[in-house]
């Protein structure tokens, strides 16, 4: 294994056999096997919705306590 002389093996770092790489296109790209599976993101929609409904909610609570004051 051979690392760049400034960067010390950590996590982010992996090797690769050069058996492993395709011959036939040299394909170097960056595919952090260490690298733990990023989460599934919501769609705008729904994140609008959830935002609304918190809203709403915390229009009422604010509701409820000016009616205490």
């Amino acid at each position: 294994m051979i690392l760049q002389k400034t960067f010390a093996k950590s996590e982010n770092s992996w090797t690769i056999n050069t058996k492993d790489i395709d011959q036939s296109t040299f394909d170097l790209s960056v595919k952090n096997p260490n690298k733990k599976e990023e989460a599934v993101l919501r769609s705008p929609k729904t994140i609008l919705e959830e935002i609304k409904a918190l809203d709403e909610e915390s229009a009422e609570i604010l509701n409820s306590i000016s009616d205490l004051i």
